[in-house]
C-alpha cells in the first residue's frame, strides 16, 4: 500500500480494531505486536490476492519461500529488501518473545500451514478450481489461520496452556466455534467483492458449484451456519468455562490455568461481537463504494509483470 493511500485508507479498514476487540484484557505491548501482525497479515493478503489477478506465480514463489525462512529466523530477516518479508520478520521478533519457546516452536508450526494453505488457494484460484464444501472448510481453517489466532489468546492471558489443556475437547470445541463464525460470516460480507472478482473461494460459492444453490440459497445457507456456530457455542462456553472450574485444584498452578482458560473463552466469545462489528465498519467490504467491485481502491494495482 502506498504512502498516500495508507493514510487515506487505513483507519477506515479498522483492522488495529479488530485486534483490540479480541484480544481484550491482553497487556500492551503484547496488544501491540498482535495489531501489527494483523495489519500485516491483511496487506500479505491482498499481496497474494494482487499476484493472482495479475499472474505472478514467480513472484508468489519467492515471497511463499521467504516466509517460510523468516519464520524459523526471523531475526535474519528484519532487514530484507522486501517491506512484507521484513515486517513479517518484526512481527515474529516481537510475537516471539512473549512465551516460552515451545509456544514459538508451535505457532511456527501453525503458520507454516497457512503459508502452504495460501499456496493451495493460489493454485485453485490460477487454475479455476472451486473446492468442494468439504475440501474448502478445511482448506479455510488454515487460510483464515483458525489455530493462529486461537494461539494468540495465550500471550493475551500470559500463559501458555499445556497440551493437556488446549487439546481437551471442551476447549477445542469452544476455540474452533468462535473461528468458524468468523471465517464463515467473513465469507458471507465478501462474497460481494468475491465474486465481482470472479474468485473461487468463498463457502458461498462452493455451495453454488457443487451442490447446485442457487446464489439466494448459498447465502441463506451460509447464515444458517453462521447462526449455527453462535447456537453451539453458547453450548461450548459453559463446558469450556466449566474446565476452567476444575482446574483450579486450590494448587497456585491451577489457579493459574484456570484464570488464563477464562480470559481465552471470554476472548473466544468477545470474537463473535467484534468480527461482526468490523465487518460493517471497515471500508474493506464496502464494495459498493468503490469505481470497481473487483478491486480494493487502497491497494497498489500495477499491471507489472514478475518482479
Amino acid at each position: 500500500m502506498p504512502a498516500d493511500k495508507v493514510e487515506e485508507y487505513a483507519d477506515g479498514l479498522c483492522y488495529t480494531d479488530l485486534m483490540a476487540g479480541y484480544y481484550i484484557g491482553a497487556p500492551d505491548d503484547v496488544l501491540q505486536a498482535i495489531a501489527d501482525y494483523s495489519a500485516w497479515f491483511f496487506v500479505w493478503d491482498d499481496r497474494h490476492d494482487r499476484d493472482i489477478v495479475h499472474g505472478r506465480p514467480a513472484a508468489w514463489r519467492r515471497l511463499r519461500f521467504r516466509l517460510h525462512a523468516a519464520l524459523d529466523s526471523p531475526r535474519n530477516h528484519l532487514h530484507h529488501e522486501d517491506p512484507l518479508v521484513a515486517a513479517f520478520a518484526d512481527s515474529m521478533v516481537r510475537l516471539y518473545s512473549f512465551l516460552p519457546q515451545t509456544w514459538n516452536t508451535r505457532f511456527a508450526r501453525h503458520f507454516h500451514q497457512v503459508i502452504e494453505a495460501y499456496d493451495r488457494e493460489f493454485r485453485n484460484r490460477t487454475e479455476g478450481i472451486v473446492p468442494t464444501v468439504e475440501e474448502y472448510l478445511a482448506l479455510r481453517r488454515l487460510t483464515f489461520a483458525h489455530w493462529i489466532w486461537t494461539d494468540l489468546l495465550e500471550p493475551s492471558a500470559g500463559c501458555e496452556l499445556p497440551d493437556g489443556v488446549r487439546k481437551h475437547p471442551a476447549y477445542r470445541r469452544a476455540a474452533l466455534l468462535s473461528q468458524e463464525f468468523a471465517a464463515w460470516y467473513n465469507d458471507l460480507c465478501s462474497l460481494p467483492k468475491e465474486i465481482a472478482g470472479d474468485e473461487v473461494h468463498n463457502l458461498g460459492i462452493s455451495l453454488v458449484k457443487h451442490h447446485g444453490l442457487t446464489l439466494e440459497e448459498a447465502v441463506a445457507e451460509v447464515r444458517r451456519r453462521v447462526e449455527q456456530c453462535i447456537e453451539e457455542f453458547l453450548v461450548a462456553e459453559r463446558d469450556a468455562l466449566r474446565l476452567a472450574d476444575e482446574l483450579e485444584d486450590g494448587t497456585i498452578r491451577g489457579k493459574e490455568l484456570g484464570a488464563a482458560v477464562r480470559a481465552c473463552v471470554c476472548n473466544m466469545r468477545n470474537w463473535f461481537s467484534t468480527v461482526y462489528w468490523f465487518h460493517h465498519e471497515s471500508r474493506r467490504y464496502m464494495v459498493d463504494s468503490w469505481d470497481d467491485r473487483s478491486t480494493p481502491p487502497y491497494v497498489n494495482n500495477e499491471t507489472a509483470g514478475e518482479k
